[in-house]
């Protein structure tokens, strides 16, 4: 296993970290409660054993159960061998007491008197005003101070703007995870917050380097154009080089729900290094990342000249969401996306093809039918 600085900490990570999201299932269900324990627990001491030093839940993970298998596995000496991370819930934060409720309950279901990394869980502006609003980072300075967290840390999910406001809110945060790979450089907090992070001392924790799964796999024109290339990598491996080839990058965390793909992300961690690629490896990549964006069916730039729409449609998202679908040969994900993280008021079907968006568009983008066929794609169905 190779190891990285921790930002400001006089700790050294392992590469890869064992992300709890995704544990095994007894019902095939991926996101289930129905949790194959004893899988579970095999896989994530399986990684310890092989050097992982870092285990990461979430209060809502797998329906709540996921903390409570961590803390299973984590008995038998194995707490001692690494580091833990879980997350405030804050979607259930009303009050600021309620910090130290779920704080409280999640140690008794890691079953440990302290969380070495506690994240504020997907702070996006909302979030973020809620801390503040809340002073619950206060209820986390406190809460360091009597031994129940050692550093606090946040996930992000928002544009780059929000993720510098964050960053520039609060001079001690110890680390943030961020998503990032080869297709979301500009997404979110991306290159620029990457960068951004780094430069201030923050540990930089990297989510979703195989955009859930989606790069894993490729079907088609690139799934060949791997094929075709010399060196004798996956496309999963190929994804994780990537993030592991910038020195910014503390860790890659991967949510594993297999044996298999345990040992697989440990033998790509086991090599990994920072600027390990030549100029032919990164012209590779890059040609991948065209070839995917090539595939995107409505040829939006998100310049915003659409908006803003006077019946309140996200236009450019509700296409990024559908091109994304397209892209990756995975509506169903996008219907998912589309149902969960688009609110009702701004989705396709508020659309009532007035066209006023249609004289600003500079790519002659026939918005109307488009949005008429994300709905139909995307919002009516189960």
């Amino acid at each position: 296993m190779q190891y990285r600085k921790f930002g400001k900490l006089d700790w050294k990570a392992s590469a890869l970290g064992f992300g709890a999201m995704r544990l095994p299932t007894l019902d095939g269900n991926p996101m289930s409660q129905n949790i194959d324990e004893k899988e579970s627990i095999h896989m994530i001491r399986y990684a310890i054993d092989a050097g992982v030093n870092y285990v990461d839940t979430a209060y809502p993970y797998q329906g709540g159960h996921s903390e409570i298998v961590v803390g299973k596995a984590l008995q038998d000496g194995y707490r001692q061998k690494v580091k833990l991370a879980t997350k405030s819930p804050l979607w259930y934060v009303k009050q600021s007491q309620d910090f130290d409720k779920f704080l409280n309950e999640q140690l008794i279901k890691l079953q440990t008197d302290h969380i070495d990394f506690y994240l504020f869980h997907g702070l996006d502006k909302q979030k973020w005003d809620l801390i503040l609003n809340l002073n619950l980072l206060e209820k986390a300075e406190a809460a360091i101070k009597d031994g129940r967290i050692g550093h606090i840390g946040f996930s992000f999910h928002d544009q780059y703007e929000t993720f510098r406001e964050i960053i520039n809110g609060y001079p001690d945060w110890t680390f943030c995870q961020i998503q990032y790979n080869y297709m979301d450089t500009e997404n979110q907090a991306g290159m620029l917050g990457l960068y951004d992070a780094a430069a201030r001392g923050l540990a930089v924790i990297v989510m979703e380097p195989l955009l859930g799964g989606k790069l894993a796999n490729p079907s088609g024109s690139i799934g060949e154009l791997f094929s075709q290339q010399g060196k004798q990598r996956t496309p999963a491996d190929w994804a994780l080089q990537w993030v592991w080839n910038h020195p910014q990058v503390s860790m890659v965390l991967s949510g594993m729900s297999t044996f298999e793909q345990v040992k697989e992300n440990i033998s790509s961690a086991d090599y990994s290094g920072i600027d390990t690629f030549d100029a032919d490896d990164l012209y590779f990549v890059s040609e991948v990342r065209r070839q995917f964006e090539s595939r995107a069916v409505i040829p939006c730039t998100r310049c915003g000249y659409c908006m803003p729409c006077p019946n309140g449609v996200n236009i450019a998202g509700n296409f990024e969401i559908y091109n994304n679908g397209i892209m990756y040969d995975d509506m169903q994900s996008a219907r998912t996306v589309y149902s969960r993280f688009m609110p009702e008021d701004q989705r396709a079907e508020q659309c009532v093809e007035c066209a006023l968006c249609e004289y600003s568009c500079p790519q002659g983008i026939l918005i109307s039918d488009w949005l008429l066929t994300v709905h139909d794609s995307l919002g009516n169905k189960d």
